[in-house]
């Protein structure tokens, strides 16, 4: 607000001599002048934060390469679906019901009419085959 009530009265100084007395007293004119000045130092500011976020986001490098999580995924899909092939038919079954169907192992149970200690152990031994497969330790 300083810089901006010193550019006025410097301007007023310099334009004192175009000042018409019939349009508005002396008084107004200056105050226009500062609204003026005050809004284009605003507006100045406000272009410079812009011009600023904009090249900071073309600067910004993704935390992640697209691509490469692209890739990556595909090849776990394929190798999840390389173990899944590794299991028997039963074990298949009885995890794709519950994994990718979203079935509990009750409703497992229900669906394949079986019981349910038969599709926690198919379950629990698929689970494993496919743990070792994929080569984890837990």
């Amino acid at each position: 607000s300083e810089e901006v009530t010193q550019e006025v009265l410097v301007e007023v100084w310099r334009t004192a001599a175009r000042f018409q007395a019939d349009r508005g007293s002396a008084m107004t004119w200056v105050m226009t002048l500062a609204h003026r000045r005050a809004v284009d130092r605003v507006r100045s500011a406000q272009a410079r934060v812009d011009r600023e976020d904009r090249v900071a986001r073309l600067d910004h490098t993704p935390a992640f390469d697209d691509v490469t999580e692209q890739v990556e995924s595909r090849l776990e899909r394929e190798q999840v679906r390389r173990c899944l092939g590794g299991l028997t038919e039963r074990q298949r079954q009885a995890v794709t019901l519950a994994y990718y169907r979203g079935l509990t192992y009750r409703e497992v149970a229900e669906l394949l009419k079986l019981p349910l200690g038969t599709i926690k152990t198919r379950m629990r031994d698929g689970l494993i085959r496919l743990r070792d497969c994929l080569g984890g330790t837990a």
